[in-house]
């Protein structure tokens, strides 16, 4: 979605996390651009080795490929705990975490003349003590002269999506809402969240408004946030805004803090969207996929990984809609590929593109027309085919758990119809689905406006029991919505445009030929099923999460219980350095803000407050979203139940 913003390119929390890590791999030297086209120049590439350690591998690999890093001169990287081969004539940039096992190899690799020089980069702040006890074993090894740079990045968090980040903390709602947690447990995983969010903060170079509600973990963390930026803007006496080229200064952001409680529900529901399906069936983990598969011959279970790159044309451009219009679009890009590829054939007279011999020593303008197309044709087929093969993974996960019922049944959970629908598919005789089931039971138990009828409670607790399904994180349900009803945590959903839900059941989709165009790569019994797959459009409203960000950051169109409930939120401005830090909050207008959940995120608050952002005809938004963790329904579900258990 690349929107102007102020009359500037909007620039992405990944462009610019993509910018540091460049910016790093060129010595900490300014890039031309992040496609690396006018900075790469063989003659004067500077070669290097990079060293990783596992959670700065997992926030490059998100947003670089391997020959992104050989554009940047790095010809080998390797793990910091791996055994090393030492090349005493090059040049070694580290990208690791301040720690000190990290330091004390560093010196190890100094004193063994590792490499020819060193460049230390850290993924956030190394502490005082720390960089005292690394200089002096540095020194102690006569060697320092070859420390070129020590550099902190302030990047310690994995993007996935251009607005979308984590800080890869697991556990984290466990372990604030487990009352055998400790004080200091709690507190310390409050800081170790509030030095991520400074790290995303530095990165996007502007220091914002806190908003948080009060009495949670979202407190505690806006109050050790504030004082850690009101530390830097002291020290670094950077009080101002970032000014824009033209001179003009941009308006502050807002960064809102929530807590996991918010909208619990929508960690269980089953999405229609195409990147929350993925997301939810499949295992994406930075930007790749795995597939498991049942190898026919042997009976045995096979992963499939397939690499979406960031410039995936066709992700970038369907990963927010319905899959029913993913699948559509696949299948024109697919016939658009082969009329593409049929035109190149009759141009040439070749059969088949694959035949076309780029070294050819035909020079006709028309062959050599063709052969620059190559390289951007074999890409696109390449994409296609991924996506292919994932939509087939994706039929396949409908035929056989029903999963489009479920999600049906989630989308109004006050209607009765429905709930006979629930009460349907528990006598669908699968037991692949158990998982499923239990999640939109809790979706209805949490979302329903009256309660649930305790006759259908019970039916439900008791299918559970017979198929021996644990039940004990139902009770943790009940009582968490209790609890939500008492402290009025509820928030008034709002169209996002004209009308209510589109759902038509009886409109069908038809994909037949986009299984008879991949060469029947994809299972018969799927092609079957796609005639059958209902046209379901997700309800155009916003979720809870977007209610709270528009009524702080556009009060004048939202309804007056949001802003009600937001006015209560805690308001601190770090850029105030002197007398109260805390001031009453007044209602004003922001066009950016980072949006934080304590306690897990997902993909399906992401799309949401993308499409409300970017639904503002005429003042876009820039909405960046981020959590302890992205996690699954089922791995959240898994937390739940065990911390149910534990208490």
């Amino acid at each position: 979605m690349s929107e102007e913003i102020l009359g500037q390119k909007e620039v992405s929390l990944r462009d610019l996390q993509v910018s540091a890590v460049l910016r790093m791999l060129f010595l900490n030297q300014n890039v031309a651009n992040q496609d690396l086209e006018d900075t790469y120049n063989q003659s004067e590439i500077y070669w290097k080795i990079l060293v990783l350690d596992r959670r700065s591998t997992g926030i490059i690999s998100s947003v670089l490929r391997v020959n992104d890093l050989l554009k940047a001169g790095v010809t080998v990287h390797t793990l910091i705990q791996n055994d090393r081969a030492s090349l005493p004539d090059v040049p070694a940039v580290y990208f690791i975490e301040p720690t000190k096992e990290n330091l004390d190899i560093i010196v190890k690799d100094l004193k063994d003349d590792k490499y020819a020089e060193f460049y230390i980069n850290f993924t956030s702040t190394l502490e005082r003590d720390l960089l005292e006890y690394f200089a002096e074993n540095v020194s102690m090894t006569g060697k320092s002269e070859r420390v070129k740079q020590v550099f902190d990045q302030y990047l310690d968090f994995v993007v996935t999506e251009p607005e979308l980040f984590s800080l890869q903390l697991p556990n984290t709602y466990s372990l604030l809402n487990n009352p055998k947690s400790s004080e200091e447990s709690i507190g310390f995983l409050c800081s170790t969240i509030a030095k991520g969010l400074f790290n995303v903060i530095i990165t996007t170079n502007s220091i914002p408004v806190i908003r948080a509600p009060k009495n949670g973990p979202a407190e505690m963390v806006a109050e050790k946030l504030g004082q850690l930026l009101r530390d830097y803007v002291m020290n670094t006496k950077s009080s101002s805004v970032a000014v824009l080229p033209n001179g003009d200064t941009l308006e502050r952001s807002v960064l809102i803090l929530l807590d996991r409680e918010i909208d619990f529900a929508c960690m269980f529901c089953h999405s229609w969207i195409y990147q929350c399906m993925v997301f939810d069936i499949f295992k994406l983990k930075k930007n790749t996929i795995t597939i498991d598969t049942i190898d026919k011959e042997t009976q045995q279970v096979q992963e499939k990984r397939y690499d979406i790159d960031p410039h995936d044309f066709f992700w970038s451009q369907n990963s927010h809609l319905p899959f029913p219009e993913a699948a559509e679009n696949v299948e024109n890009e697919l016939t658009k590929y082969k009329e593409d590829a049929q035109e190149i054939t009759r141009k040439t007279g070749v059969e088949n593109i694959a035949d076309l011999d780029p070294n050819s020593n035909q020079d006709t303008v028309q062959i050599q027309e063709v052969v620059q197309k190559l390289p951007e044709l074999t890409k696109r087929k390449n994409i296609i085919d991924t996506h292919v093969n994932i939509f087939s993974g994706l039929l396949e996960q409908l035929e056989d758990k029903r999963l489009d019922t479920f999600f049906e049944i989630e989308q109004d959970p006050n209607n009765s119809k429905l709930r006979a629908n629930f009460e349907e598919i528990l006598k669908d005789g699968k037991t692949n689905n158990l998982q499923d089931k239990m999640r939109s039971f809790i979706v209805l138990y949490l979302t329903s406006n009256s309660g649930l009828p305790k006759d259908f409670i019970q039916e439900v607790e008791t299918y559970f029991k017979e198929h021996e399904c644990d039940i004990t994180v139902l009770k943790y349900i009940y009582k968490l919505r209790e609890y939500m009803q008492l402290s009025s945590k509820t928030l008034q959903n709002k169209s996002l445009e004209d009308g209510n839900a589109k759902k038509s059941s009886d409109n069908n989709l038809s994909l037949s030929s986009l299984y008879s165009l991949t060469e029947g790569r994809l299972p018969g019994t799927v092609g079957n099923l796609i005639s059958g797959i209902k046209k379901l459009l997700p309800e155009k409203k916003t979720i809870p999460i977007t209610n709270v960000v528009e009524a702080i950051m556009d009060p004048m169109n939202s309804s007056e219980k949001n802003l009600e409930t937001t006015d209560n939120y805690i308001y601190i401005d770090p850029k105030i350095t002197r007398g109260s830090h805390t001031k009453k909050p007044k209602r004003q207008f922001y066009n950016k803000s980072i949006v934080f959940v304590i306690g897990g995120s997902n993909y399906l608050e992401y799309q949401n407050l993308q499409e409300w952002a970017h639904s503002q005809l005429h003042n876009l938004k820039k909405v960046m979203y981020g959590g302890t963790n992205l996690i699954t329904p089922n791995e959240f579900l898994e937390e739940i139940t065990t911390l149910a258990a534990e208490n």
